[in-house]
């Protein structure tokens, strides 16, 4: 019988407690939502700075699909690349003081993309063993022979560029600010040792951009490093930033190889115009509204410093991404239905996304939570936490 193993290997996850399973939103992104028609205070959302449902993005968005329609209709090397498009990479490019940008469909597409583009069977590509998803497995697709180092070990690294041997290119990829952890990649350091072994080095801003750097620059802008120390910058659209899309930005000679060889741009319908504005809407933000990411920073310290006071072991992190690391999966779910039973949605991370044992509660803060709503979910974290 057709599919007859699969019904086996659903049951073996759901009797680990891993099952995932998707709740249906039905309100627009804030920090309180209509999910599965109950009203809950979410901190679950990569909306750090709360652009999601800015309505000025929104006028960005419907004011375009006026004028432009609701699709761009093809490839970007067909008849696709539109105008808005087009003024989206300059001003991303400007934004983050680099030559010239090149607009994905998402981020996973982008990490696809640029290292299937970039690499093949001789070469070699290096990654954080806590990497994204999207960047192990543009490694497997690439026919790259690949590397994991020891997360955030610098010595682990060291060894792997030692061992290059004969790989025509060798290539770095890290995540800026991990995910799952919150915490950011030893960048420095890494373009030491890059540049010392003639290698590149890709860092994957997707959770930076926005919120990290004086302007929001992300992780580059906040350790000053230029494109010269970071030849691959991958920035995704669809958390800081508030729509969807990613953008990749180096040098013109990187951006041309883009466009020529990298198989998820050229084979890929372009993103709606419309949402390329609203980005545009939302990158003007950004840089006019500092004020934002400074509020996200007072809640920030201030959820940190009250979740020591409580002893929860939240994870080292200065980032929007704030682990409660729970361990056992079973607890980590059971921990979130108490908390939605108070009215706050935390969605529980488990296995395979991260490590056995290692399941959690990953909380993220946005610009638009109030200090009042973070006593409260501190207040909530105090009564079902287990002592």
């Amino acid at each position: 019988m057709p599919f007859s193993g699969l019904s086996a290997a659903l049951a073996e996850r759901e009797r680990a407690h891993l099952l995932r399973r998707r709740r249906v939103v039905e309100s627009a992104c804030g920090p309180v939502v209509r999910v599965d028609g109950k009203h809950l205070l979410t901190f679950c959302s990569n909306d750090y700075l709360g652009l999601a449902n800015h309505p000025d993005v929104v006028a960005a968005f419907t004011n375009a699909a006026r004028e432009y329609g609701v699709g761009s209709g093809a490839s970007h090397l067909v008849s696709g690349h539109h105008r808005s498009h087009q003024a989206l990479e300059e001003e991303f490019a400007a934004f983050l003081n680099r030559p010239r940008a090149v607009l994905f469909s998402s981020g996973y597409m982008a990490n696809l993309g640029v290292i299937s583009a970039l690499l093949g069977r001789d070469d070699l590509l290096i990654e954080d063993k806590l990497n994204h998803a999207s960047l192990l497995d543009a490694g497997q697709l690439s026919g790259a022979r690949m590397q994991r180092f020891v997360h955030g070990d610098m010595a682990s690294l060291a060894q792997r560029l030692a061992g290059a041997g004969v790989a025509s290119r060798t290539l770095v990829a890290v995540d800026g600010v991990f995910s799952m952890d919150g915490d950011l990649a030893p960048l420095p350091d890494m373009v030491q040792q890059t540049k010392a072994s003639n290698a590149w080095l890709m860092v994957d801003d997707a959770h930076g951009v926005g919120v990290l750097g004086r302007h929001g620059g992300g992780v580059c802008e906040q350790f000053g490093l230029s494109t010269d120390d970071v030849p691959v910058l991958m920035c995704t659209l669809g958390k800081a930033l508030g729509t969807a899309g990613a953008v990749v930005s180096g040098s013109d000679t990187l951006i041309d190889t883009l466009l020529q060889f990298a198989r998820t741009y050229i084979y890929t319908t372009a993103l709606p115009p419309a949402l390329a504005e609203a980005t545009r809407a939302s990158l003007r933000i950004v840089q006019a509204e500092p004020e934002r990411r400074a509020h996200l920073h007072r809640l920030i310290a201030q959820f940190r410093t009250g979740a020591a006071q409580l002893g929860l072991n939240v994870m080292p992190s200065d980032t929007a991404i704030q682990p409660l690391r729970v361990g056992d999966s079973d607890a980590a779910l059971r921990i979130s239905e108490q908390l939605e039973a108070r009215g706050i949605l935390i969605t529980p991370i488990r296995p395979p996304t991260v490590p056995a044992g290692s399941a959690r509660l990953r909380i993220t803060l946005s610009a638009v939570h109030s200090a009042a709503q973070v006593d409260q979910l501190l207040q909530a974290l105090a009564e079902v936490m287990p002592s």
